[in-house]
């Protein structure tokens, strides 16, 4: 399948053998190794890069993350997913809560206190943003009784804290929320008092893939169907068909 920027189904692409491995941090060039973005934007054919245009900038944030902490032992492992993100974005305003709330509420029941609390703040961020936008998203509703259900505390702390927060003139963009919230989170998944807080890592960031996809599918479907209703674009096609 292509898109409005190029996504396509990961069964189109297959990652080819000889590739550097997976490690941390940024890499010149491939002979140093590689980060899973850098890796991406080889397969996009894209300059190397961990910033590649052919994935949204909140998603690969996340990748980025996730790359750093996951252990050296279970980095490899996520290779296999690298083509998913290849021509994964959008210009719909629901992928970034999207990308963070799942973030947000993946690690939140295995988190420490302190780290919980700030998730759950952002979780309550995720969704004021939804609401703004006037939509859900297909896995919204599911991540919001979720976070309620596995730390109904510190939803509740959450709630008394967002309530006495005043509101500023200038609200800071959601992007940059979701770049602070990610972190928190990939910071705690990877501290988190769990038998393997790699799987924690690797799950937050094929939820958030998956997440994106759907949402990238929408935005697609729903551009196909306004080209179907404009009449003008509908008599070009009809003109062409008779040539």
């Amino acid at each position: 399948m292509t898109g409005l920027t190029g996504f396509r189904n990961q069964s189109e692409w297959d990652v080819p053998g000889g590739m550097p491995v997976l490690s941390r941090g940024r890499h010149r060039r491939p002979r140093q190794g590689a980060c899973f973005m850098e890796f991406a934007s080889y397969l996009a054919g894209e300059p190397w890069s961990d910033h590649p245009a052919c994935t949204h900038p909140l998603l690969a944030f996340l990748a980025r993350g996730v790359n750093d902490f996951t252990s050296d032992s279970a980095r490899q492992a996520l290779a296999r997913h690298i083509p998913s993100v290849v021509g994964l974005t959008g210009a719909s305003p629901l992928i970034d809560p999207a990308i963070t709330l799942r973030a947000a509420v993946t690690p939140l029941a295995s988190v420490a206190e302190t780290r919980q609390r700030a998730l759950a703040v952002g979780v309550l961020s995720c969704r004021s943003a939804l609401e703004d936008a006037g939509q859900e998203t297909p896995r919204s509703a599911e991540l919001l009784k979720q976070a309620e259900r596995v730390a109904p505390l510190a939803m509740a702390w959450a709630r008394d804290f967002t309530a006495s927060v005043p509101t500023f003139r200038r609200p800071v963009s959601f992007s940059r929320r979701g770049r602070a919230i990610i972190s928190t989170a990939v910071l705690g998944a990877a501290e988190a008092c769990v038998s393997d807080p790699d799987a924690l890592l690797r799950s937050m960031l094929l939820g958030a893939i998956a997440d994106t996809e759907e949402l990238v599918r929408e935005e697609i479907v729903r551009g196909e169907e306004q080209r179907m209703q404009d009449p003008v674009d509908s008599e070009v096609r009809a003109a062409a068909s008779i040539r």
